[in-house]
């Protein structure tokens, strides 16, 4: 299925990969600020794009959630149980427009995780240059041990539907970023920012967390460029591989 994807987009002029990597080339070049090449293409038909994904999103979402609710109620629980902490954690994430909204995922984290972040990076040389660069640590000391599990699962991730059905999130587009990750996006976060975040996107399917940061920019980049409900498509049903290959989750 992502061998699909590739192959569809490269049918349209360009290799997928010749272009994330002149993407990536790009990416520390500073473009004028009215260049808008990084900003999504206007869709020709809005509803067969736009307002037909929307409708897709929010059918798929609702279906997902009741079918769901069971596993999302043990799973609630599992991590209630597991510390005494609270099953969900909300934070602050940047959406469509550069709006803010809460994200919602269960808790796989320890509930002192910023603490304990500050001072293992404090500690931590290698580690510290890891997040300065990734954003994330492959060792994080901040994951519980149940919280391993969910994440390389993905059902950390199921709470986000909700997300979905208030729309702050679509089913398929870029996952949604921190604003201490916006200096990373540099120059493409006008892209970013000009279309909704997703639960799922190229970079989970295109490897997840094997995949290096500026290379996920990239990503995000050419889906913005090229979105359409065919690549819509495409990428959510190559979700369901990746997940179950669970390749790149940790």
């Amino acid at each position: 299925m992502v061998n699909t994807v590739v192959e569809t987009l490269s049918r349209k002029g360009t290799p997928f990969w010749a272009e994330t990597l002149r993407l990536d080339d790009a990416r520390e070049r500073v473009r004028p600020p009215h260049n808008t090449d990084d900003q999504a293409s206007p869709d020709p038909h809005p509803f067969f794009s736009g307002g037909f994904i929307r409708l897709i999103d929010v059918i798929v979402s609702l279906v997902a959630l009741v079918f769901l609710l069971p596993a999302m109620v043990l799973v609630g629980l599992w991590v209630r149980l597991n510390d005494g902490g609270p099953a969900f954690y909300a934070q602050p994430r940047i959406g469509r427009g550069g709006k803010l909204f809460k994200c919602y995922k269960f808790r796989s984290m320890r509930v002192n995780a910023d603490a304990l972040l500050t001072e293992y990076l404090l500690s931590n040389e290698v580690a510290r240059l890891e997040w300065e660069k990734e954003h994330k640590l492959k060792n994080d000391p901040r994951i519980t041990g149940l919280g391993h599990f969910i994440r390389k699962t993905s059902l950390d991730e199921l709470p986000q539907l909700w997300n979905v059905l208030r729309g702050d999130m679509s089913l398929v587009g870029p996952r949604p970023i921190v604003a201490a990750e916006v200096v990373k996006y540099g120059h493409s976060f006008p892209a970013y920012a000009s279309v909704t975040p997703g639960i799922t996107g190229l970079w989970q399917v295109m490897g997840r967390n094997d995949v290096c940061y500026h290379r996920r920019v990239a990503m995000d980049r050419l889906f913005a460029r090229r979105r359409n409900l065919r690549l819509y498509v495409f990428i959510l049903l190559a979700t369901i591989p990746a997940v179950l290959l669970q390749k790149g989750s940790y």
